[in-house]
C-alpha cells in the first residue's frame, strides 16, 4: 500500500507541471494584462490622458515583468514556486500570492468539506432507503427531489435565495461569514452560531447539489446489487434483510461513489465557487473572477493549480479508499 501511495505521489508530479503549463498559457492568452487594467483606471477616474496613462502603464509593465515573454514569466513563476515556495505577487491585492490564498483557501476547503459530507450523508442513506422501498411514494418524492437537485443550476439556487432573504425577510448581512462584533471575538457557542447564520445558504445550495447525485447513483447501483445471486444465496441462508443490506449490498453498491471522491472536491469547490460569488463570501470564488477580472494572472494561476492538486489528491485518496473497502483491490495491488 505505501509503495502504491509513494508512486502515485511521484506520477502526480508531471501531471501538475504539464497543467501549471496548460493553464498559464490560457491565462494570459486573452489581450491585456493588469498595467491595461491600470491604465482605464488612470483615465476613467483618475482624469489622465491617454498619453500619461499609457506610459504609467507601460513603467508598470516594466517594472513587475508583464514586458518579457510568457515563457519567461512562467519560468521565473515556476523556479520561484519550487525553489523558494513564492507564487509571485498580487497586484490587485498588493501583497504576495500565498497571503491571498492562506487567507482564503482554508474557509474555502472547510466549506467544501463541510458541504461534501452532509451530500454524502444524506445522499447515501436517502439512496438506500429509496432503492429498499423502489416505486413507493418515498421513492417517487426522493427521485423527484435529485432531478431537481441535478438540473436547477446552482447559481439559479443562489439568486433566487438571495432575493428571497433580502426582499422578503429583510436580511441585511450577506457577503461575510460573521456579524460585525463577532469579526475578530474568540470562539464561542454564540460566534459559532453566528457563522452558521451566516453561511447556511451556501451550505444548504451546495449540499442540494451533491446530495442529489449521491442519492441517483447509490439508488441506482443498489438496486442492481440487491439482484445479485450472492444477496440471494445470504437471504437463503437465513439473514436478516437488514443484515443483507447494510452487510452485504451497500459496501458492494458504494464502489463507484468511493471513485467519485477523486474528483468531488474540485466539484464542491466549483460550487461553492459559483454560491460563494452570488452571496460575496471572502473565498476563492470571488477571488479567481476577480483576478481573472484584472489581469492578476499569478492569483488565477495560483488558484487554479490548488483546483488542479485537489484533483490529483482527490483520486489518490479514492484509490485508497477503494483498497480498504474492497480485499480484491488490495490483492491486485500485490500481484
Amino acid at each position: 500500500m505505501l509503495r502504491f501511495l509513494l508512486t502515485r505521489i511521484a506520477s502526480a508530479v508531471p501531471v501538475l507541471l504539464i497543467l501549471s503549463i496548460v493553464t498559464f498559457a490560457i491565462i494570459q492568452a486573452p489581450p491585456g494584462d493588469y498595467a491595461d487594467y491600470i491604465r482605464s483606471q488612470l483615465m476613467n477616474q483618475g482624469g489622465a490622458s491617454f498619453e500619461q496613462a499609457q506610459a504609467e502603464a507601460q513603467a508598470y509593465r516594466v517594472e513587475h515583468g508583464l514586458d518579457k515573454p510568457m515563457v519567461v514569466q512562467y519560468a521565473n513563476w515556476i523556479t520561484g514556486i519550487v525553489t523558494r515556495g513564492d507564487f509571485g505577487y498580487s497586484f490587485y491585492y498588493n501583497k504576495p500570492v500565498a497571503e491571498v490564498v492562506g487567507e482564503r483557501l482554508p474557509r474555502t476547503l472547510a466549506l467544501a468539506l463541510v458541504c461534501h459530507i452532509l451530500a454524502s450523508v444524506f445522499g447515501i442513506t436517502f439512496g438506500i432507503w429509496a432503492a429498499t422501498r423502489q416505486y413507493s411514494w418515498i421513492d417517487n418524492v426522493l427521485s423527484a427531489v435529485s432531478f431537481l437537485g441535478m438540473t436547477i443550476p446552482r447559481f439559479l439556487m443562489a439568486l433566487v435565495l438571495v432575493y428571497l432573504m433580502v426582499f422578503h425577510f429583510e436580511v441585511s448581512e450577506i457577503g461575510s461569514f460573521f456579524s460585525p462584533q463577532y469579526g475578530g471575538a474568540p470562539w464561542s457557542f454564540a460566534k459559532i452560531a453566528d457563522l452558521i447564520h451566516h453561511i447556511w445558504p451556501v451550505v444548504a445550495i451546495a449540499v442540494f447539489g451533491g446530495l442529489a447525485y449521491n442519492m441517483r447513483v447509490m439508488r441506482g447501483n443498489l438496486l442492481d446489487t440487491l439482484n445479485a445471486q450472492y444477496i440471494e444465496t445470504a437471504r437463503a441462508k437465513g439473514l436478516s434483510e437488514g443484515s443483507v443490506i447494510l452487510r452485504h449490498a451497500v459496501p458492494n453498491a458504494l464502489h463507484p461513489l468511493v471513485m467519485y471522491q477523486g474528483v468531488v472536491l474540485p466539484y464542491m469547490l466549483s460550487g461553492e465557487i459559483e454560491t460563494a460569488i452570488i452571496f460575496a463570501l471572502p473565498t476563492v470564488g470571488p477571488a479567481i473572477v476577480g483576478s481573472m477580472a484584472v489581469g492578476d494572472v499569478y492569483v488565477t494561476a495560483t488558484f487554479m493549480m490548488v483546483l488542479a492538486a485537489t484533483l490529483v489528491v482527490g483520486n489518490i485518496i479514492a484509490d485508497m479508499l477503494l483498497a480498504l473497502l474492497d480485499p480484491r483491490v488490495r490483492e491486485f495491488g500485490r500481484a
